[in-house]
């Protein structure tokens, strides 16, 4: 390899080394502040190349950019005395970066002290609030007062709190299984209640309909005895009628009807010659 080689590959070390310690950047999302011997000199917000003392100063970065505490869920009280699971989520920014380096260091320290602040606000704003509050339209100013408390505290952080959210919302497992009880018994009450209520419709319905049919039959049989009475008289009448205009008529057509009634094929009758029965068959033979 040549010698001028040797050089170019020199100097590009040599500046890979050297020139971070005179330039450095800040990039559009970041924000960084400018340490010499631990001491603050400068704090950058704005993008852009900076030139800083070589070997002397230190620049740290952190994020511009909105960030995210996703803590473990944790359990709490309501104000009816029942066991809430909540998992939530912090969103927050740094708003002020000597402070922040000052007072937590960095992200990992700043969630350290901002999880116990969000539980600790979380557990006091939900005591005052019953269970059922916690899973309506209620939800939004519980979280906005625990957010407006917690960006108090944590002003002291250099940090912003955007916002404080509940993702979740459960009972605890071992509440889970009783609170489940009593909603299927709850159930099964209301279910009895429906089905009493049917079943004594149900006997309302078809007490009504039998009293509906006794009064209909009774109607039916007090017209038909009505009918039958009327016919009955009616037949009478023409009965006495045509009695009155030639008894012996009369008399005849009757006999008449007897023997259809009585004298069907293969009737077998043991009687008196004389027989009254027989005396319009007497007479018809005598006149043949």
């Amino acid at each position: 390899m040549k010698p001028i080689a040797w050089i170019v590959i020199a100097l590009v070390i040599v500046a890979w080394i050297v020139v971070p310690q005179f330039l450095y950047t800040v990039d559009v999302t970041k924000q960084a502040i400018v340490l010499q011997f631990g001491q603050h000199i400068a704090t950058v917000d704005e993008p852009g190349l900076y030139v800083k003392a070589p070997f002397v100063q230190q620049v740290i970065h952190y994020e511009k950019r909105i960030l995210a505490s996703d803590a473990l869920p944790g359990e709490y009280l309501t104000q009816d005395k029942k066991r809430l699971k909540v998992d939530h989520i912090t969103r927050w920014k740094i708003v002020d970066p000597l402070k922040f380096y000052k007072t937590v260091t960095n992200e990992t320290g700043a969630r350290a002290r901002l999880d116990p602040i969000v539980f600790s606000n979380m557990r006091e704003e939900l005591a005052q609030h019953i269970f059922s509050e916690t899973i309506s339209k209620k939800r939004d100013p519980i979280m906005d007062a625990v957010t407006m408390k917690t960006k108090e505290k944590v002003q002291e952080f250099g940090i912003e709190v955007v916002d404080v959210r509940i993702k979740r919302a459960d009972l605890p497992k071992e509440v889970q299984a009783s609170v489940f009880a009593r909603m299927v018994a709850e159930r099964q009450r209301m279910s009895k209640a429906y089905r009493s209520e049917g079943a004594e419709e149900s006997a309302k319905i078809k007490a009504d309909a039998d009293k509906e049919k006794t009064i209909i039959l009774a109607d039916a049989y007090e017209k038909s005895q009505k009918l039958r009475g009327e016919g009955d008289a009616q037949a009478t009448k023409t009965y006495a009628e045509a009695f009155q205009r030639d008894a012996e008529f009369y008399g005849f057509l009757r006999a008449l009807e007897s023997y259809e009634k009585f004298l069907v094929k293969d009737t077998t009758l043991v009687l008196r010659p004389d027989s009254e029965l027989f005396r319009y068959l007497e007479s018809s033979r005598l006149r043949e």
